[in-house]
């Protein structure tokens, strides 16, 4: 049996029907993706840049919800300022993303040549002493990258996940995030299977900036505005007795390489209120995407739920 089974983990298997005419599209643009990722680095962001500027003029929400976020985060920027970071994180991600495919038709050689990582010696302390370690990792397209690799190195990551409705893509993106070992386990249930696997020594794949709605959240400062922060990082450190280790994923579109930023964990952690920890939390992304703006997710709807019962304002 696979020494990563966990029957409470999230298992989706290939099944037959997936053959059904309906999967015929995805199963057509899993095989472009696959020719495309093959292509030279530099023909794959000369076609990102151009697929960018012709993004850019799309009236599209995910525009909408980027330029709000950009504006609410950034007010000290111009607007032409903002807008080639939305540039540059359309480029990353284009490049980003017809390189994806690679990670399962490459071998694990491959992703070792092509991934530089900085600061692994605080997770390899941390084992050392026998201490489990939650990686924050802020959302970059490049967000999957450090799950794999470092299950390549003998350092399998237990994660949480939302089931894409999609049953095809679902499968085969489980299927590559496991390849080297590693848990995934739905959020439908539960966060008790996922402080267990910790415990087991798995590290922990923590996603400090999504928007769960008030009930999940504190409101604190991210950047220049306020966001509803996910609250219960320092009850979730003390129930998994675990360090709470900043991680960021990059992807190069200037060199093709994906890189690992691994920061020392936070200490002293948790503080004495959840508004102080989601705080903290807050300035480590705030930290990295300052540093590497044109990696960030801008398109999320990070800034949906707001204080006092304001509207959304991406409506």
């Amino acid at each position: 049996m696979n020494e990563h089974y966990d029957k409470q983990a999230y298992h989706p298997a290939f099944s037959w029907a997936f053959l059904h005419p309906k999967y015929w599209g995805t199963w057509c643009t899993v095989l472009i993706a696959s020719l495309i990722s093959l292509l030279p680095h530099r023909a794959r962001r000369a076609l990102a840049s151009a697929f960018a500027k012709q993004a850019l003029k799309l009236n599209s929400k995910a525009n909408q919800r980027a330029r709000v976020n950009l504006a609410m985060c950034f007010p000290e920027r111009t607007e032409a300022e903002r807008e080639t970071m939305l540039f540059n994180s359309y480029v990353t991600a284009g490049s980003f993303l017809m390189g994806f495919a690679s990670l399962s038709l490459r071998s694990k050689e491959w992703l070792e040549n092509n991934t530089v990582i900085r600061g692994e010696e605080h997770l390899t302390a941390l084992k050392a002493r026998g201490e489990s370690a939650i990686l924050l990792v802020p959302h970059t397209w490049a967000i999957d990258i450090p799950a794999i690799l470092l299950a390549s190195r003998g350092l399998p990551v237990s994660a949480m996940a939302k089931k894409q409705k999609n049953q095809v893509s679902d499968w085969l993106m489980h299927k590559q995030r496991v390849q080297y070992g590693g848990r995934v386990y739905e959020r439908s249930g539960g966060i008790k299977p996922f402080i267990k696997s910790i415990r087991e020594g798995y590290l922990g794949y923590y996603l400090p900036d999504e928007d769960l709605g008030p009930e999940h959240s504190v409101f604190v400062d991210f950047f220049a505005t306020t966001k509803a922060t996910i609250s219960g990082l320092g009850r979730l450190a003390k129930l998994s007795r675990a360090k709470i280790v900043p991680l960021y994923a990059i992807y190069s579109s200037e060199t093709g390489q994906y890189e690992i930023e691994i920061s020392a964990p936070l200490s002293p952690f948790p503080l004495d209120t959840e508004e102080q920890d989601a705080r903290q939390m807050n300035q480590c992304i705030e930290q990295y995407v300052t540093e590497r703006p044109e990696q960030y997710m801008w398109i999320l709807r990070l800034l949906k739920t707001r204080p006092n019962g304001e509207d959304s304002p991406y409506k």
